[in-house]
This record gives C-alpha cells, structure tokens and sequence, in this order.
C-alpha cells in the first residue's frame, strides 16, 4: 500500500476547495481536541501522573534522538509490510489498547475498530472498553486483525472467561497491561473527581461476563452500585507476580505479550519464562511520575533481550506521535509501535472518519519519511541511523 498516497490526496482536495476535517499536525491534535470534550473526558485522556515529568521525559526522548538521512538509496519504492507475532500488517504501527472511548465519542471502540479495520492494521481491544468483546469484533468485521489486552482481574474463573470470550470472538494474541494494577495519582481526573469506571462506565466487558454476573445477587443492569463494587477490588489494587504467568498460559494458546516493562531484567525474565512479545511502555506517563522514558528504556532491553536468544519480539509505545517517532523505535530496537492518544483525539473531532483521519496521516508520514531519510523498509532500520545527543 503506498500510504504517502494520502498526502497526494489532500493537496487535489485543495484544488475543490476542500481542507482536512482537522489539523495534519500530529503534536497539535491534543489542543484542538480539547474543543470537542468536557473537561473531565479532556483530562482523563491527556493526562498523566503526577508532575507529568514521565510524559514530558517520553517526548524529550525523541527529540534527543535524531535521523541521519541517507542519499541515492533508491528509495522512490518502499514496502512497509511486515509480520508481528504471527500478525501480518501493513505497516509496523498497532492501535493500542485505550479504554473508555465512549467517553471520547459515543461510538467508541466500534468506530475506531472499523477505522482500523478499512486500513488492514490492528486493533488492540482493552479491557476497559466501553462495548464488549462481542460487539467491538463485529464491528471489526470477519478476518480484520485484532488482538485483547487484559487488565488480569483479581478472580480466576472471570479471568478465564475473558479470556475465552476474547478467543472465541477472533482475538488472536493477549496483550496483559502489568504497570496498571492501581491508579496513580492523577491531579487532573482527581481535581475533578472524575473517574468514569465507577459510573459504570468502561466496564461493558465485564459487566457483561457469565463469571463476573454469577457472583451478583442482581445484574449489573439492575443493581450498578453492587457491581461496581465487585468491579473494584477485583480489577485494581493487587499486583500479580511472575510466578502468575502459567495460568495465562493455561487458558491463552496464542501468543502473549506483557506490557510496561522498562527494566533489562525484566525483559530476560519475560524470555526465561517463555513469553512471546514485550511492550517496552510507560503508559504513556500515567503510571509512574519520573519513570525513564521508555525511549530511552528500549536500546538496554532490545540488548537484553538479543542476549537470551529467545526470539521474544520487542514492541514499543509511550510518546509516538509522528512517522519520525516511530522510524527511531524501530531503529533501535521495537519491530513495531502501538499508538494510543493521537487517534483517541480524532475519534474526539470525528468518530471513525477523525479514527482514519489520524491513522491515515501517521501513515503517509512514516511512509514518506522512512524514504526521505534513505530506506526502502523498516527492516533496514539500525541505531546507527541515528544521531543521539546526550
């Protein structure tokens, strides 16, 4: 697919008048989102912990890091395709499991999944959708790829059945969010009180599970206060363990990918123990205040993780905004990226056209800076693509 295409695109659309629904500007797809939400919706996306010194450090990070592109390389051809765990893309880029969509657009995960669905790339459902697993794969449509994230609940049989929904509906590799088992403390959703899941919303799955309704004396649709108070402590406030991950493997026979890692260590313990792919992710900056910047994070556990020889695949997230972003994860070290705020921001401005939109651009940017700086495929991608100022 020749993504740069898009940009050809909206030039012609100049010559009929026709502007892009909203700004191309990645980095200002933020500022002009916060016109289209509350505050409390506005806050829960952008906002990070603390400070928000982890966000800032994950775009600081890519501005220390700098392409160094090549000339004459025969580049006028370029093929962005490229298989993660057994996924075939179009390009290296995944949507990322965020939650709650409903309160960005009513339509939710149903439009940013048929968004991805019409340009091939993968959706990675969260656990906290605002629609269940069921509904989010119709919406994806027969053969789209799609992958489930879990936020591991603190009850086994609902687990299990989760995770068995999440199968059955044609999800293929369980993404398990490991830096998220409390909230952090988050000045922007705390100045307001707001937080959507105990309204009940985000918690479609769930809320919707057979194991999850047969521990309530009424369904959540006529007791919600009793189900939010199941809700609560089995989803947030206890932290698993390594010695956890078998069961996993028991009820998951896809792959399975553990996200938040930030430490070597743990990246070699994810290897001994047999896991297919890592997340090198800080959440975004919402978890820890004055984490590393998972930029900075990923050469040592891509070093790491070579080291094992155990072939575990490397993805990345935290910060990705433009194609350049996501050429300098590849090139040191990530086979893919997911990216998360940018297409909440255009399913902000407008449902799965503002999905696409976003999606869209990020692909036509890539595209065209992945031949501008002299490379055919990302493949060819190294570290010493790259200049790093200290």
């Amino acid at each position: 697919m020749n993504f740069a295409n898009y940009q050809n695109e909206i030039y012609l659309h100049g010559l009929e008048g026709r502007v892009p629904p909203f700004t191309t500007d990645a980095t200002a797809l933020g500022a002009s989102a916060r016109d289209h939400l509350d505050a409390g919706a506005f806050g829960y996306v952008a906002g990070s912990a603390g400070s928000g010194a982890t966000h800032r450090a994950n775009r600081e990070a890519f501005d220390r890091h700098r392409l160094v592109p090549r000339m004459l390389t025969d580049a006028t051809d370029r093929d962005l395709r490229t298989t993660v765990l057994g996924t075939p893309m179009p390009a290296p880029v995944v949507l990322a499991p965020v939650g709650v969509q409903s309160i960005v657009h009513r339509e939710g995960e149903l439009a940013t999944a048929r968004a991805a669905a019409s340009l091939g790339l993968t959706m990675t459902l969260s656990t906290a959708s605002s629609y269940t697993t069921e509904q989010v794969a119709e919406a994806s449509g027969p053969g789209s790829p799609r992958w489930f994230q879990l936020y591991w609940p603190n009850d086994d049989d609902v687990c299990a059945s989760l995770l068995d929904r999440a199968r059955r509906a044609g999800f293929t590799t369980l993404v398990v969010t490991l830096d998220t088992w409390t909230l952090a403390w988050r000045p922007r959703d705390l100045d307001q009180s707001y937080l959507p899941f105990i309204r009940g919303v985000g918690t479609a799955i769930p809320f919707s599970d057979p194991a999850f309704r047969a521990g309530l004396a009424k369904p959540p649709e006529e007791d919600l206060d009793a189900a939010v108070l199941r809700w609560v402590p089995m989803f947030t406030g206890t932290d698993k363990s390594w010695s956890r991950l078998p069961f996993l493997r028991r009820h998951w026979d896809g792959p399975i990918v553990l996200k938040g890692i930030q430490h070597p260590d743990d990246a070699r313990r994810a290897a001994e123990a047999g896991i297919d792919g890592i997340v090198v992710s800080n959440h975004g900056g919402r978890q820890v205040d004055g984490a590393v910047a998972s930029l900075d994070a990923l050469p040592g556990i891509a070093r790491a993780v070579e080291r094992t020889g155990s072939g575990m695949e490397i993805l990345f997230d935290s910060g990705i905004r433009t194609g350049s972003d996501v050429l300098k994860a590849l090139a040191l070290g990530a086979r893919a990226v997911l990216v998360g705020r940018p297409f909440a921001y255009g399913l902000a401005h407008g449902g799965e056209d503002g999905v696409r939109h976003v999606l869209r651009g990020l692909l036509a940017d890539l595209d065209l800076t992945l031949g501008l700086s002299g490379h055919r495929s990302p493949a060819e991608l190294t570290p010493d693509d790259l200049w790093h100022r200290p």
